[in-house]
């Protein structure tokens, strides 16, 4: 996204993508759109909405992210309220109200401390009031429902905690598999789900990043939570799964694959700070075991999923490390 205050310098809209999408949603094709690339989608970004064209490989996140758009209405959660979604012969599309300023990671590397600090603490609050907002206790993405189900798996999404057998049963199915570990993941997994027995599911972006993050730099707050394509009803502590690897290892989270993702040195206080504004997110018993079975599910879709070889042996690597009780929260003072 880009400034109000910063001028475009593109010319206005012309790409016939662009103007058949407009022309879809119903809406006039004045302005000036400054083009933007990412990871599924082609994006545009106007003078009051941003639209969007997607590569298809999320089934329905558009009418997905309206459900969860909805949801929001009436909330204090600062978000873009959605305009219209459909089909066309440019692929799926949305359109929906621009919010104002720039993405965090656009603005992290220039601000000062005392600003960094501000807009991680406005986090917090947009994250109270997500987990505060009423949804249903099935509520996920039609993609992620349809990967659960054994059909092909599109992305990195959020655990979701009653299906960690499954990953692991899932594994077992790949040739050559060790046995001998998954068994122990299984029994590693059966001894841990009674932590989240009593769990309450609330609404979870499940992708918050600082390319998901809209700031008033100036302000120093928070004016947009974005991209709700893998949002589900879910523990609300799984929002911490990306947000603390993210700080650890924000070099793997760039905003378009040509770009480059922040210096992790420079998000080492992000977690204290998180945790000042939105202390009950942190307060649950047995925290850090909840976040390593978090990522074990997350690395177990790796493993079972991911179509690169390298990647899956990658993540059987860290599945070992998780049994032992060690992964990426090693690196953070939290």
């Amino acid at each position: 996204m880009c400034d109000r205050s910063t001028p475009f310098v593109d010319e206005p809209a012309a790409d016939p993508a662009l103007l058949r999408t407009l022309a879809a949603a119903g809406l006039s094709a004045t302005g000036r759109f400054l083009p933007k690339t990412g990871w599924v989608s082609r994006v545009w970004v106007g003078d009051e909405y941003v639209v969007r064209l997607s590569n298809g490989q999320f089934r329905d996140s558009f009418r997905h992210e309206a459900t969860v758009t909805g949801l929001l209405a009436g909330s204090e959660v600062p978000h873009a309220r959605h305009l219209a979604h459909g089909d066309g012969p440019d692929g799926p599309w949305c359109v929906s109200e621009r919010v104002p300023g720039r993405t965090l990671y656009e603005v992290w590397p220039t601000a000062d401390p005392h600003t960094r600090r501000a807009m991680i603490e406005s986090l917090g609050s947009a994250l109270r009031a997500l987990h505060r907002v009423p949804v249903p206790a099935d509520l996920l993405p039609p993609w992620l429902t349809d990967a659960l189900a054994g059909r092909p798996w599109p992305a990195f999404h959020p655990p979701v905690v009653g299906a960690a057998l499954q990953r692991v049963e899932a594994a077992r199915r790949l040739p050559g598999h060790d046995s001998r570990l998954l068994a122990d993941v299984a029994d590693w997994i059966q001894e841990r789900l009674a932590l989240f027995a009593d769990d309450e599911p609330v609404l979870v972006h499940g992708d918050l990043h600082g390319s998901n993050v809209m700031v008033d730099v100036g302000q120093g707050r928070v004016t947009g939570l974005v991209d709700f394509a893998e949002a589900l009803a879910q523990p609300a502590d799984v929002e911490l799964d990306t947000i603390l690897r993210w700080c650890a290892k924000a070099r793997e989270y760039p905003p378009a694959p040509d770009a480059r993702g922040l210096d992790e040195t420079t998000l080492t206080e992000v977690p204290g700070w998180l945790r000042g504004a939105y202390p009950e997110l942190f307060e649950r018993e047995r925290l850090r075991e909840r976040l390593l079975f978090y990522d074990m599910h997350r690395e177990l879709a790796l493993h079972a999923h991911h179509p690169q070889p390298g990647i899956r042996d990658a993540a059987q690597d860290r599945i070992a490390r998780l049994l032992s009780g060690r992964n990426h929260l090693d690196e953070l003072a939290w």
